[in-house]
């Protein structure tokens, strides 16, 4: 019995330490990917990261920035969404997702994103003030 518990012990301390290097090590790789602009093989890397770490919020941040990039609207808002869904409090998320229905002529939603956004800003509160001011002249029209 003690000798199956040892195992399993030597198993855990041997494996958790190569799952935790590989979340770090895909993410790091999908960032140099992107800072790079190979946007395909990025995306790639962010994809195993969610595998291992489905909870990386930065990963799906930065897959909305690429199908940003790739011009694929829909898939950029879902990401942004499961941001938000993970950490309600992402100001880039809130502003790029507020931004994205200001595009689509969305002004209602892109109204309430930024709202929320103005609440907690910190990093994002000249941006979410300028994109006020975009709003109120855009629907105005």
């Amino acid at each position: 019995m003690i000798s199956k518990i040892f195992k399993l012990i030597i198993f855990i301390l041997l494996f958790l330490p190569n799952i935790s290097f590989a979340n770090t090590k895909f993410f790091n790789d999908g960032l140099s990917l992107y800072n790079k602009n190979k946007f395909v093989e990025a995306k790639f890397k962010f994809e195993q990261d969610i595998v291992f770490n489905p909870k990386n919020e930065m990963s799906y941040l930065y897959l909305s920035k690429i199908f940003k990039n790739l011009d694929k609207k829909k898939l950029e808002e879902q990401n942004l969404n499961t941001v938000i869904l993970l950490n309600p409090k992402n100001e880039e998320a809130i502003y790029n997702l507020a931004k994205l229905k200001l595009e689509a002529s969305d002004y209602k939603k892109s109204k309430k994103l930024n709202d929320m956004l103005m609440k907690i800003c910190d990093k994002f509160c000249d941006q979410s003030q300028k994109l006020k001011n975009e709003i109120e002249n855009l629907s105005k029209k």
